[in-house]
C-alpha cells in the first residue's frame, strides 16, 4: 500500500454543520453538540495519519483562539474576523512552507481563494462520505473476503466459471 502524503487538511467547521442534515439536527439542539460530533468524527477519520487537521469557527472573542484535540487543531477567529478569512490565511501559510493543503467547503470565495494558492478543495458532501467510509485496510480486507467466499463456494450463486470467463 501506496503511504499518502502528509497535508494540511483545512475545514470550515460551521459550512460543514449547516450543510449537512445530521449535523443541522443535532444544531437545532446543541450547536455545541455538532461542534463536538464534528470534532469526533475527524478525530476518528484522521487519528492514525500524519495529516495536520485544522478546524475553523467562527468566534466572537478579543484574540483568535486556539486549542487542540487529540490530533485535531480547533481554531475560533476573533471578533470582527470570518472563519473564511482564517481558512485562507492559513492556506496561504501552508502553501509558502511547502506543505499540500485540501480543504472541505461548500464556500465558493474560500474554494477559489485555497485553489489559487495551490490546495485542493473538497466539498462538505466529499468530506462526509470520507468520514463515513471504512478505513482502507478493512475495505481491502472486506472486499477479498467477499471474493473467497465466491471462489469457495460460500455464496451459492457464485461459480467458478464465471470468474475464469
Amino acid at each position: 500500500m501506496i503511504a499518502e502524503e502528509a497535508r494540511d487538511i483545512l475545514v470550515d467547521g460551521y459550512n460543514v454543520i449547516k450543510n449537512n442534515l445530521m449535523f443541522r439536527t443535532l444544531e437545532t439542539k446543541s450547536l455545541a453538540e455538532a461542534r463536538l460530533l464534528l470534532i469526533r468524527q475527524l478525530q476518528n477519520r484522521y487519528r492514525h495519519t500524519t495529516h495536520r487537521v485544522i478546524v475553523v469557527f467562527d468566534g466572537d472573542g478579543k484574540h483568535e483562539q486556539m486549542s487542540h484535540e487529540d490530533h485535531i487543531r480547533i481554531i475560533y477567529s476573533r471578533y470582527g474576523e470570518t472563519a473564511d478569512s482564517v481558512i485562507k490565511r492559513l492556506s496561504a501559510e501552508a502553501r509558502s512552507a511547502g506543505r499540500l493543503v485540501q480543504m472541505y467547503s461548500d464556500d465558493e470565495d474560500i474554494r477559489q481563494t485555497v485553489a489559487e494558492h495551490g490546495g485542493t478543495v473538497q466539498t462538505t458532501d466529499h468530506l462526509m462520505k470520507h468520514m463515513q467510509a471504512a478505513p482502507r485496510d478493512m475495505a481491502i480486507r472486506s472486499q477479498h473476503r467477499q471474493k473467497m467466499r465466491r471462489i469457495y463456494g460460500i455464496d451459492t450463486p457464485y461459480k467458478l466459471e464465471d470468474e475464469l470467463e
